[in-house]
């Protein structure tokens, strides 16, 4: 064998072994806990073959606590680029059956050179995570690491896409760079994330319980809204974030992705003409309406276990992607409350960041009311989805079906807000208040002095009649300019459509400044 052939041979075999991880028995051990091994979901992820794996044998440089007799290639993170479906993007997998994926500064230097590359390149970052934290041994300098990855995950946002797959656990202060990023996904049973695990918890605050119960998929996608998505598995989880990336673009100077249709624009839908129910106070299903709007009747939401008063998600019109926003009748009746502001703020940030148009439907009847709203800061977390759609320069197509009552009119991308296009359904009421509230405000003291309950009653209803035929209809509001048009429901599709291919070329700028100062 010549001196060439023995070096490549060498090679092959340090390559083999790095593919290993921290051997065959801890892969074992991983497969046993139903989780994948980080080269195996990055196989998943990626397109056959378009891996390029970067820093294969990078090795910790600690000599503290022994382990300088401790040295895998890659060093517990598998970094590079690849494509999925034929799109570039970056990528990072933390390897658990390496020191438990713990976070050391040469693996904080490779996961931040190929974010620094994704910048540079204008793709996506994915992150899949499976991590015990911090390396103890490594002392401040991992502490370092993470500053490094944050700030990267800072600089990152609003410049090209980020996602990050929690897979495993992610505590501490790793928390704090998929918090960073645009999206988060968890893996059911299998996965979790918070600041300080049930030991410490217990300890300081005597409260008993499990990582499940403190920091699962279910706890961050339903409760604390942590979670945009939680899968039943990894595989599941991967296909996800694979879809996720099919609506969305390279980057901030890239237009949203197109797809080929067969859904005619021109395609109307006559149960949408008989959806709103005759009384004003019952409710109906939003999904109803935002299926038969887009192309072939595909929605792909987020934050689906989160504040479900509201909807938001993506979806395909004439091919094009657009951000979808919806209040949710059927719960709560479409009120927003703080969860459901920060929700859809936070989602109409990322589609202007990204120049997806937004198509607001709107049936609101106002803000979440009591105590514990004003103290949550419901001023404030309104204030944020009123900001967000009131700097958004993308297309901005709002249509409202039914309720639109006092701030929280002005909130949901109304004209004032820079809204190019609003429509109105015919039963659509747009005004400062509902007509029960409005007619004790205005007719209080009438009510009060008629003291024959049927003569009252006769009179409230009066009143009611009166303000309803004044206020409660869109022609007030078409009269004054304030939407474009009042539409059949059965054409909105098409409607909608039209106003995206004419707002295709929209461009508005904001005025000069550092960074805005958003309510937070």
């Amino acid at each position: 064998m010549s001196i060439q052939e023995e070096k490549i041979r060498q090679l092959v075999e340090r390559r083999t072994s790095a593919r290993l991880g921290g051997g065959q028995s801890r892969i074992d051990a991983q497969h046993k806990k139903n989780k994948l091994t980080a080269r195996e979901r990055l196989s998943l992820l990626l397109d056959e073959g378009s891996f390029e794996e970067y820093d294969a044998f990078v090795q910790h440089r600690c000599t503290n606590f022994g382990m300088d007799s401790q040295h895998f290639d890659g060093d517990g993170v598998v970094t590079g680029q690849g494509t999925i479906d034929g799109r570039l993007v970056y990528v990072f997998a933390q390897d658990f059956t390496v020191s438990g994926g713990s976070l050391s500064k040469t693996m904080a230097e490779k996961i931040c050179k190929v974010m620094d590359m994704a910048v540079r390149a204008g793709a996506p970052i994915i992150g899949l995570n499976d991590s015990g934290g911090a390396r103890i041994q490594e002392g401040i300098d991992a502490l370092a690491g993470y500053g490094e990855i944050f700030e990267r995950n800072i600089l990152a946002s609003g410049v090209v896409p980020q996602i990050s797959g929690i897979f495993g656990p992610c505590a501490g202060g790793a928390v704090y760079s998929p918090a960073l990023t645009d999206f988060t996904l968890m893996v059911r049973d299998t996965s979790y994330m918070f600041l300080t695990g049930p030991s410490v918890v217990k300890s300081v605050t005597g409260e008993q319980v499990t990582q499940e119960e403190l920091g699962g998929a279910s706890v961050h996608a339903r409760k604390s809204g942590v979670a945009h998505f939680a899968a039943a598995d990894e595989r599941e989880g991967i296909d996800t974030i694979k879809k996720l990336l099919s609506f969305i673009p390279q980057n901030n100077l890239s237009e949203a992705p197109q797809v080929p249709t067969l859904d005619p624009v021109s395609r109307t839908d006559d149960l949408l003409n008989s959806i709103i129910p005759d009384n004003p106070n019952k409710p109906y299903d939003m999904y109803g309406v935002i299926t038969s709007i887009v192309d072939d009747g595909v929605f792909f939401e987020v934050h689906k276990e989160f504040a479900n008063n509201i909807i938001v998600g993506f979806a395909h019109m004439n091919g094009r992607s657009v951000g979808i926003v919806a209040n949710q009748p059927k719960l709560l009746a479409g009120v927003l409350d703080i969860n459901a502001s920060r929700k859809a703020a936070r989602f109409v940030r990322f589609c202007d960041a990204f120049n997806i148009p937004l198509v607001t439907l709107v049936d609101v009847p106002g803000f979440l009311c009591g105590t514990q709203q004003e103290y949550g800061a419901i001023i404030t977390n309104g204030a944020k989805l009123l900001y967000a759609y009131g700097e958004a320069t993308v297309p901005k197509v709002t249509v409202t079906l039914r309720k639109s009552y006092g701030g929280a009119h002005i909130v949901m991308s109304c004209k004032q807000l820079r809204g190019d296009v609003n429509y109105a359904w015919p039963t659509a009421n747009i005004a400062v208040m509902g007509a029960e509230g409005a007619v004790e405000v205005l007719y209080g003291k009438e009510l009060k002095a008629e003291t024959d309950p049927g003569k009252k009653a006769a009179l409230a209803e009066e009143k009611k009649n009166e303000y309803n035929e004044l206020f409660c209809n869109p022609y007030q509001a078409a009269q004054k300019g304030y939407i474009e048009d009042v539409i059949e429901p059965r054409n909105t599709r098409f409607r909608i459509c039209r106003a995206l291919e004419s707002l295709a070329g929209k461009r508005q700028e904001l005025p000069a400044k550092k960074h805005d100062n958003l309510p937070l």
